[in-house]
């Protein structure tokens, strides 16, 4: 997915931006970049870091650059920032989200003879660009800008750094967040608000969906009003946000133990350790043991110097290695123990199935599991949150496949959790999994925790509801 940072001072300050964009580094494994203006010259790096860490890749840059206003970003594809020139000026851009009309949008621009992209790769045009060039075409920084949140099917957050200032643009949706902090003489815009307290800012305003605006060192100018219809990434406080971050002012980690709390006050099986499978789900494993006063341990720890993410790395080999990798089992906690696991989801399935292979190879009695969201049936269509190519990867949508005969077309059925054929797809699954027993988070009780409004928050991936103002696809 991807994360950004940026600040603009009165006085140098290429150490907050250094520090704020790192505070990003579990959002994305590919690519880092910074920009920054000195005496009006734009300067920028920008670095691969699928083999090393973000800090490493720029500690020797940050001692070159200069300037009292910058933006960062850390992607998991494309190269960011760019600088582009255009007849609003030279700014830098860094942009969060999903494009699915890319392809139409670029014709579109083909087809008018307006624009020509050089920002090539593998991958084909690079996304950033393409929302540069939807901006190049208003009058105004505002007006682009509106423009593209109203072309981009999908999402897109973005940060411009201008002569004037920094542009913040919340997605129209406000699927992925924007947060405000500021300090004597300092503005700063961010995905994680983890990344404002150690650098002694205060939260100051959380964006609202679709608003824009700008950041000086006197402070904040509201551009565009916020749009009244909030869709917010749910799986945000499931899995994506750092612990100590906040959304729409609620806290990651303690949403995930009431997360967790809500699964044990359904839950009556018996097990001697609760246990998170790190990081993730510890938060909800707490939640868990705390409300039912079952002991937690950790039987398995993590490696982290140097394993990132599992489901990162764009091949399955890949992925699975690091997942097997980077979980160290601790024998005197699992050999003959009745274990229960709280984990963030079940999104493949196929690293589970290896974690649970080893406890019982390290003499576990008994393997259950409590995933703190209900089961993905649908893919993501707003963010890139998984490596996940199409739906039927994902552990329910191919599970429902089998019992269906290859047909998925009735998909309500699946999401409810009270159907028959809920239960049987959810206990195929565990059955793949050789789990003793599988409870998934209840979606009424999930949003529960997160204490918003259902239709304040994006469900598609397990209901199907679209984000059309709450109302639910028809397949």
């Amino acid at each position: 997915m991807g994360g950004f940072f940026g600040v603009v001072s009165d006085k140098e300050c290429i150490h907050d931006l250094f520090y704020g964009t790192d505070y990003h580094s579990h959002l994305g494994t590919c690519r880092g970049g910074l920009a920054a203006i000195d005496n009006k010259e734009f300067h920028r790096h920008i670095h691969d870091i699928s083999n090393a860490q973000f800090r490493s890749k720029f500690e020797q840059d940050i001692l070159e650059m200069h300037g009292n206003s910058g933006i960062g970003v850390i992607s998991d594809n494309e190269s960011q920032p760019l600088i582009i020139c255009s007849h609003l000026g030279t700014y830098a851009i860094v942009t969060v989200g999903l494009i699915n009309n890319l392809d139409e949008l670029t014709r579109d621009a083909f087809r008018r003879r307006v624009t020509h992209f050089s920002e090539m790769s593998s991958l084909g045009i690079n996304p950033t660009e393409l929302v540069a060039t939807l901006i190049n075409e208003g009058g105004t920084f505002e007006d682009g800008i509106c423009n593209a949140q109203e072309r981009i099917e999908g999402s897109c957050s973005m940060l411009l750094l201008t002569q004037d200032g920094i542009y913040a643009a919340r997605d129209k949706f406000g699927r992925t967040p924007i947060v405000v902090g500021q300090k004597e003489s300092a503005v700063a815009a961010t995905f994680e608000t983890a990344a404002l307290p150690n650098l002694n800012y205060e939260v100051e305003r959380y964006l609202g969906p679709g608003e824009i605006v700008l950041l000086t060192p006197e402070g904040v100018e509201q551009r565009k009003a916020p749009n009244d219809f909030l869709q917010i990434c749910t799986f945000l406080w499931v899995y994506y946000g750092f612990p100590a971050s906040s959304y729409e002012g609620i806290n990651v980690e303690a949403a995930r133990y009431r997360c967790g709390a809500a699964i044990a006050a359904k839950d009556d099986v018996e097990a001697d350790v609760v246990g998170g499978i790190p990081d993730s789900g510890t938060g909800h494993a707490i939640g868990y043991a705390n409300y039912r006063g079952i002991p937690y341990a950790r039987p398995f720890t993590k490696y982290t110097p140097t394993w990132p993410r599992s489901f990162m790395p764009p091949d399955p080999e890949t992925r699975k290695l690091v997942a097997h990798m980077k979980l160290i089992p601790v024998p005197d906690l699992v050999q003959n123990k009745r274990l229960l696991f709280c984990d963030d989801s079940i999104v493949r399935g196929t690293q589970l199935a290896d974690t649970i292979r080893r406890l019982y190879e390290t003499g576990a009695r008994e393997v259950h599991m409590r995933p703190a969201c209900p089961p993905l049936i649908h893919k993501c269509k707003y963010l890139n949150f998984s490596r996940t190519k199409t739906e039927q990867d994902l552990a329910g949508r191919r599970t429902l496949r089998e019992l269906e005969g290859g047909n998925d077309n009735d998909l309500h059925e699946y999401a409810n959790p009270d159907s028959d054929k809920y239960a049987a797809m959810v206990d195929r699954i565990r059955q793949r999994l050789f789990l003793s027993t599988l409870k998934y988070q209840r979606l009424e009780d999930l949003v529960k925790a997160i204490g918003l409004p259902k239709e304040n928050l994006c469900t598609y991936c397990w209901d199907g509801c679209d984000g059309c103002y709450g109302k639910q696809m028809t397949f």
